[in-house]
């Protein structure tokens, strides 16, 4: 079978409290492990999206506008909706790994460190079409 989920594909959320947030797989474990037995990724996503930026707004609102909210979770294989993009993540593979998810200031750190890389990006311009929410 081909390996759809490969690191830096973009993918949809389906069910849960994230349904229908864009993510990017940090990790995929498709044989599973002892605690979860089944097919699984570790995924990246915006759960708050920035919000819309006009030429007349100040620095300091624009600042305020772009900011994004950052989650990690670890979603099985069945509820991820695989797209054709690909996302480039240097920075995000060594933040987020399976011990991350143990120790709950390891993964603020994790989460902290997501947001800057996201938001960088953002301001950058580059892959304007992950910061935007889904249209329906």
């Amino acid at each position: 079978m081909v390996k759809v989920f490969k690191p830096g594909k973009v993918a949809i959320v389906l069910q849960g409290r994230q349904a229908g947030k864009k993510v990017v797989v940090i990790k995929q474990l498709d044989e599973g492990t002892f605690d979860r037995p089944y097919p699984h990724a570790i995924v990246a996503g915006i759960e708050r999206y920035p919000l819309k930026v006009t030429r007349r707004m100040g620095q300091k609102k624009l600042s305020r506008r772009s900011k994004v909210k950052p989650f990690i979770k670890v979603v099985n294989y069945s509820h991820l909706f695989p797209t054709r993009y690909q996302l480039e993540l240097e920075g995000l593979k060594g933040s987020v790994n399976v011990e991350t998810f143990k120790e709950p200031t390891s993964r603020k750190d994790a989460k902290k460190n997501i947001k800057k890389q996201f938001e960088d990006r953002y301001i950058a311009g580059k892959n304007k079409w992950f910061f935007q929410p889904l249209r329906f």
